[in-house]
């Protein structure tokens, strides 16, 4: 019986191990295959006190940039959100998104592009930022499968995703072991296509994301240079 109950407490030390947060900043470079020129992205997580976290990104081109804030509090194994702030401007039609997460009245509160949202809220929904954070650990947790309730608009999503194995990715900081995940899309609803990198050594830091949209306009990041927890990223080399 001992034994037993050493063995259930080691696993559950072994979750909560898997939930750790740490901060973290990368930067990269980011690429429209349909645009002759090449931009930035940065990407970083940091505490923001009493339990908060502040996850940020942004990517500038010359033509587009586009910034994307979220706040959120950790609870056991969930993340949840507090604020999410987007703005993109440039190639075509801006576009600006504020959403406050009002736990206790259980609703959302915002605007999408000068409409008005309210959306009710309900435990385990999550922004258009913090999923991808979610995604990263529960990759990390070595899930093979995860589905996430995301806020898009005045709907709530379901995105699914899928490991697909392992590879090497050859970045500016060296070789990275990397896994690869896809997002899970109904063909026949959507040809989009997302797929991103997570390095192995590296708490599972984004190492590259590939966005294909539905005009076919392909998008890449790639990781340049980065940290976690105050440790430099530094792959093989050849």
């Amino acid at each position: 019986m001992r034994r037993v109950l050493l063995f259930v407490l080691a696993l559950l030390a072994l979750q909560v191990q898997a939930y750790e947060l740490k901060p973290f900043s990368a930067s990269y470079t980011a690429d429209w295959k349909q645009l002759p020129m090449s931009g930035t992205a940065e990407r970083s997580l940091k505490a923001d006190g009493d339990n908060r976290w502040l996850l940020n990104f942004k990517a500038s081109m010359l033509v587009a940039s586009l910034t994307e804030e979220s706040t959120f509090r950790q609870d056991a194994d969930l993340f949840v959100p507090l604020t999410y702030r987007f703005d993109r401007s440039g190639l075509g039609k801006g576009k600006t998104v504020e959403q406050d997460f009002d736990w206790n009245e259980k609703q959302i509160i915002g605007n999408d592009r000068g409409n008005q949202l309210r959306v009710p809220l309900n435990r385990g929904m999550l922004d258009k930022s913090t999923y991808q954070l979610a995604l990263q650990y529960d990759v990390a947790a070595g899930k093979k499968s995860m589905s996430y309730q995301v806020v898009d608009g005045d709907e709530v999503e379901t995105y699914d995703f899928r490991v697909l194995g392992e590879e090497v990715v050859r970045t500016r900081a060296g070789l990275l072991d990397a896994i690869k995940v896809e997002r899970v899309r109904d063909p026949t609803q959507s040809n989009r296509k997302t797929v991103l990198w997570f390095a192995k050594d590296w708490d599972y830091l984004l190492v590259s994301l590939q966005q294909v949209e539905k005009d076919g306009k392909e998008y890449q990041i790639m990781l340049a240079e980065g940290d976690v927890d105050g440790r430099k990223v530094e792959g093989r080399r050849d």
